[in-house]
């Protein structure tokens, strides 16, 4: 296979090495033990029978532990630490967000338009967006914060940076703003959930010095919750408190002030819960898990997590070029019972997965093939590919003298022993043979992955604050050599989907061409997706209007944080909940 294969443009190419971070593979150890979770319905708020209808009063203090420490309140930087972007994303705002399916919306701005080549946007502000200081929300904010991701001094993903420096930007006037695109790429409204900074504030400070301004310790932001003050006990910086914010361009939020408390690990964060400290858990993790379940006055809320657990098999491999057969890729797929790893393995942590699109966004098709555990199933079809077990003795299937046995590299970390110990139980029952080989993840990535030195590799692929699915990096045909399509699928049909899918700007052609690529790889299987992870967020049963959808980030969880609410009277001017104390 070459490269420049019909539909590849130049620009599309450098996008793939820029997206390479946000799109990175990434095995995580722990990545799904650290995601405690199971897949419950979510507890009412209000009490089955409850007869009336509660009004949500303003007011009442919420507070909610965070596991970890401060690191800057600054949208640029927070790429690296979990609990700052949380709270990041109560005080700053967005041109636009991500609804729980990955369907953009408006947030600074009011509404935007794209052109029909699909290469220049336009952008208007919100006339009534102001930053938490009274100053007007305007373009110059924006190109200001385009800048700084520009420059080589800001430590943001180097993705990023190159991304925004082929991206023209210019200002139309003080509420309108225009992007200007090499060619055209239809996930580039991804790029534009960054958090807008005020340039009339961080103007006059150097770039280089950015990082340690005061601004990141009383940051102005123009979200639904203003920076208040930080907790501090014996010197050490112990929360945050946020205030709502009353002139924010949307509805305010109904809750006053929003505390955020920082704990060393997730089992102080729970025992906070349990002693009355916080009234929220930001995630509760496997080892808290049963406790939470059990607590009455705590509802759980879990949402999909932008991760996905999947197997490589390396279609380019001639010393295992029976991967490269369909029947044998089907085969395997069928003898493995992925739903048992998610329910024994992972207590019901987990979703299985059924290709590499995540379900409940704009682009899954509910249509793909959803392959059942089925092990006399999976038998049959390697004796009708003309895999059999030698006459003369022996359990491991051959063909033509080459016999169905390879090795699994896999993570040296729990649960990825656990799972590859099942996989290799679950194949050796249909006669195929899987040596085991533990590696930690530098290794496994530098050593195997990445040169494609491997037979059969076990790893998550981390779609983190990438709503757009964009499936290209991975498996189109010009990835193979020095792309990310580790797997070397060389399926021209395939390709063309994801090219046309990546070019196109109407919605309802992308999600077309998404669906016939996701039954494309249905059809040919050219790797084995395992698992989706899930995430647990933990709220008192006092706070109320809570909703949880997927994630395409943990700080996702506070999508419609303007709609909770502590206070609520049944009739006009009747509280019915007491105001709890930080």
């Amino acid at each position: 296979m070459t490269h420049g294969q019909a539909g590849e443009r130049p620009f599309l190419s450098q996008f793939l090495s820029m997206k390479k971070l946000r799109w990175q593979l990434l095995v995580v150890v722990l990545a799904l033990v650290a995601i405690g979770v199971l897949l419950l319905g979510q507890k009412p708020a209000v009490a089955p029978g409850e007869p009336e209808a509660v009004q949500p009063v303003s007011g009442g203090v919420y507070t909610e532990a965070l596991v970890g420490s401060l690191g800057r309140l600054n949208p640029l930087l927070d790429a690296y630490n979990q609990p700052d972007r949380d709270i990041n994303r109560l005080i700053f705002s967005s041109l636009i967000q991500f609804d729980d399916r990955g369907v953009p919306q408006p947030d600074l701005a009011d509404s935007w338009g794209v052109s029909k080549d699909g290469k220049i946007y336009n952008f208007l502000i919100r006339s009534n967006a102001v930053w938490h200081d009274g100053q007007p929300v305007t373009s110059e904010d924006v190109l200001f914060t385009v800048d700084l991701i520009r420059n080589e001094q800001i430590p943001v993903p180097s993705d990023l940076r190159e991304f925004w420096q082929q991206v023209e930007v210019k200002i139309l006037d003080e509420k309108t703003l225009q992007f200007i695109m090499p060619e055209p790429f239809a996930p580039f409204l991804d790029y534009l959930s960054f958090g807008v900074l005020p340039a009339h504030i961080l103007k006059a400070v150097p770039p280089e010095s950015l990082v340690d301004s005061d601004f990141n310790l009383a940051p102005v932001g123009s979200g639904p919750f203003r920076f208040d003050q930080l907790l501090v006990e014996e010197g050490q910086v112990q929360g945050v408190v946020l205030s709502a914010f009353q002139d924010y361009y949307q509805e305010p939020p109904f809750i006053d002030e929003f505390v955020f408390r920082y704990y060393p690990d997730d089992a102080s964060a729970y025992t906070a819960y349990e002693q009355g400290e916080v009234m929220g858990v930001g995630q509760v993790a496997p080892g808290q898990l049963s406790q939470a379940l059990s607590a009455e006055a705590l509802n759980l809320y879990t949402g999909r997590l932008p991760s996905l657990s999947l197997l490589y098999l390396n279609l380019e491999n001639n010393d295992v070029n029976f991967f490269q057969e369909q029947d044998v890729r089907r085969a395997l797929v069928t003898g493995l019972n992925r739903q048992w790893i998610v329910d024994r393995l992972l207590g019901g942590q987990a979703i299985v997965a059924n290709g590499p699109v995540f379900p409940g966004t704009w682009a899954y098709y509910d249509g793909v093939e959803q392959i059942p555990y089925d092990p006399q199933a999976a038998t049959e079809m390697l004796k009708d590919a003309g895999y059999t077990i030698p006459a003369e003795g022996g359990q491991v299937r051959s063909k033509d003298g080459q016999s169905l046995s390879f090795e699994l590299i896999y993570p040296a970390e729990s649960p990825y022993t656990e799972i590859a110990q099942v996989i290799q139980e679950n194949w050796g029952l249909l006669g195929v043979q899987v040596d085991l080989k533990p590696v930690p993840y530098e290794t496994l990535l530098a050593d195997h992955l990445e040169p494609r030195n491997y037979e059969a590799v076990l790893v998550d692929l981390n779609f983190s604050r990438t709503p757009d699915p964009d499936p290209y990096p991975f498996w189109h045909q010009t990835q193979i050599n020095d792309g990310q399509n580790y797997a070397g699928w060389d399926d021209r049909q395939a390709s063309e989907y994801l090219e046309q899918a990546r070019t196109q700007v109407d919605m309802d052609e992308r999600t077309k061409r998404y669906r016939n690529f996701q039954v494309r790889f249905g059809n040919q299987l050219p790797a084995i997706t395992l698992l989706y992870p899930v995430y647990t967020y933990a709220v008192d049963e006092k706070v109320q209007g809570v909703q949880m959808g997927p994630l395409f980030d943990p700080s996702d969880r506070f999508l419609t944080v303007r709609s909770w609410f502590l206070l609520a009277g049944r009739e006009a001017g009747t509280d019915t909940a007491p105001t709890p104390s930080p």
